[in-house]
Order: structure tokens, then sequence, then C-alpha cells
């Protein structure tokens, strides 16, 4: 990393580490003591070292603007006009990535970029991101769709980035109760029947918890699937997909998810589908989605994307590197509103036109 300027504004650096003493490290010794680290998450690696789990850490760190001299001069091409607040004070996010000594010009563009992604449900996490990415340089001299269309596609572009996950012949659908993981899973079926022409087994699952799900028999019969309550043999005796509906997964804590973890062990079901309800508030979702990751979740469906206004805060979930996103269901029919693009879905609803 190239030594900053005194002049230099606020600016975000990335790094991507293996350990949090490496990054406290490089950031001391690149950045300096004033340096603050805005977010950090885990990122999955690719070839041998994501097949053994490996994975590292991406640290977004700012460096703050240096204090101008208490007698430097300004000219009236740096000074903001006397009845306007600084765009430092008015916007966090500005004061965060170094906008606070745009001109007046650029100011208002500045400052409807981050509320717009705000107000679409962007985290500022993700919002951090992309600050440090070249899709936002030079933002401030952009127009404000523009700006939209490098953000557009900078999402275009990580989403593609990401390593594809088929889905296996053997897979269990699970989730927290009344997410719809029942109608999730009779969305896949009609999909997987009616379009891919494929056929197979579907299984319900108890054991220490009860799993009523009716309609998933009534739904079987009339797509001429065999369905089947477990235990029963999981052997792949016929060709073509064993779908597994799983009791509800509890958000309390680990150990009352023991059986369940203990059921996809001993039957080594490879695909894990977590199945999570959009509508839910930010932290249930996270805690959610920390559960379906403790039990090895590969992919991820979004539900109630009907009752959604915000789709933005899905984006941190859709571009993390772990779950594959298999589809939303944008509606409560059992043979319809599943759409598999995700991402091309998510963009329609957050960035429209661009």
């Amino acid at each position: 990393m190239p030594a900053l300027p005194s002049s230099s504004p606020a600016a975000c650096y990335r790094f991507v580490v293996e350990s949090a003493d490496e990054a406290a490290r490089l950031i001391r010794e690149k950045l300096g003591a004033d340096a603050r680290v805005l977010s950090v998450r885990a990122v999955g690696e690719s070839g041998w070292r994501g097949w053994l789990g490996k994975s590292r850490l991406e640290v977004i760190a700012q460096v703050p603007a240096p204090e101008p001299p208490a007698d430097e001069p300004r000219d009236s091409a740096t000074t903001p006009p006397a009845d306007s607040a600084p765009l430092a004070d008015s916007d966090p996010f500005a004061r965060r990535n170094g906008f606070a000594h745009t001109t007046p010009r650029t100011q208002p563009s500045q400052l409807r970029l981050p509320e717009l992604l705000r107000r679409s449900g962007f985290s500022d996490v993700l919002i951090n991101r992309l600050a440090t990415t070249p899709a936002w340089e030079g933002m401030a001299e952009r127009p404000l769709h523009q700006s939209l269309v490098h953000v557009a596609d900078e999402l275009r572009r990580q989403a593609a980035a990401r390593q594809a996950c088929v889905l296996p012949d053997r897979t269990a659908f699970f989730g927290p109760a009344g997410v719809g993981r029942t109608t999730a899973l009779c969305k896949w079926l009609a999909t997987d029947v009616f379009r891919r022409k494929r056929s197979g087994r579907v299984v319900q699952v108890e054991f220490d918890r009860p799993n009523p799900a009716e309609q998933l028999a009534v739904f079987c019969e009339a797509l001429g699937l065999s369905y089947e309550h477990y235990p029963i043999s999981l052997a792949a005796t016929t060709p073509g997909f064993i779908y597994l509906d799983l009791p509800a997964l509890s958000l309390r804590g680990p150990a009352d998810n023991t059986a369940l973890a203990g059921f996809l062990a001993k039957e080594s079901i490879e695909g894990r589908v977590l199945v999570l309800n959009a509508a839910y508030d930010s932290a249930t979702l996270r805690a959610a989605y920390a559960a379906g990751r403790g039990l090895g979740a590969t992919h991820l469906v979004f539900t109630h994307l009907d009752e959604l206004t915000h789709w933005g805060k899905l984006w941190d979930y859709l571009l993390d590197d772990y779950l594959q996103p298999l589809f939303l269901a944008t509606g409560p029919s059992l043979t319809g509103d599943c759409e598999e693009d995700v991402h091309g879905a998510l963009l329609r609803h957050t960035l429209p036109g661009a």
C-alpha cells in the first residue's frame, strides 16, 4: 500500500488477512495509530484451501482526514456557503468516507447516493465495502444515475465471482418455525418436476419435535412423487432426488438443535437448504442465519418477499461466501412465485433501471 500524503482525505482501505492479529499489525504499520476498523467478515477460499474449510478475514479500515492548519487560507472553491452545513456534519457516511471537503457542486450527489442506498435497505457494512471498490472511484464527479449504474455493476461482479454450488440429490430443507419451509420445498419440487422433468422421493422427518405437513403429502401425490415418513432407508434405490422436510430449527441455542445436527450427520445429508423469512427483523435474521450455518447449511432460500418493502438488507446474505442462494419465494403459491435469478431480482428491486 502506498504511503498516504499529508493532504489526503479520509479514505477506506481493504485488507484480506489470515487472522485478526495480522490485520491489527498491518493497520498499525500501513495506516498508523489513528486508523479505525469499520467492518470485519470471513471470506471463503477457493481451491484446495476451500476444500479444507479454510477462510480468511476481510477487514475494512479507515484513515481519518488530517486537520488543516488553523492559519491556512481557504479559497471560494473549497469553502462551503455560510448558510449550509458541512457535508461531514450532515451525513455520517460522508464523514466516514472522506467527502467532507468536496465542493458545493458535488455535495448533493454524494449526499443522495448513500442515503438512497440506505433507503433501499443497504447496510452500512455493505456500503463501506462498496466504498473500497473501483466502482466508487470518481463518484463525486458523476451524476447520481451514473453512480447507481456503477454500484449495480459492482454488485453484479461480486455475485458472478461466487463459485456455484449445485444442489445435491440428497438435500434437506430446514429453518425456524413459521418461515414457510414446507411451502418452499413444494415450490422447488414443482420446479424440478415441471421445468427440469426430474423425479424422486420426498421424506418427512420427525424425531424430538413434531413436523406436521399434510399439504406436502397431498402435493407429492398430485406430482406423482413417492412420499415417505422417516425412519426409512435413505439409500438411493431409484434414480432421482431425495428431498427431506425437517422439523423446525430452534434459535435459542445450539443445544436445542442436537437431534437435528445428529440426523444430518448420521444420514450423510450433503445438501442443506436454510429457509428464512425475509421479513424478519435484522437481529432475528442474523441469529437464524448463524444457526443455519452452525448446522452446515449449503444453500439459502428467502420467503415472504411479497411482505418485504426494502429488499436491500438481503445483499449481505446473498453475497456471503458460504451459502449459495437457491431462490426467492415471492408469494404463497405452491407452484409459482419462485424467483431463481436471485441477484437479478434483488437488483431490480433495489436499484431499478441501473
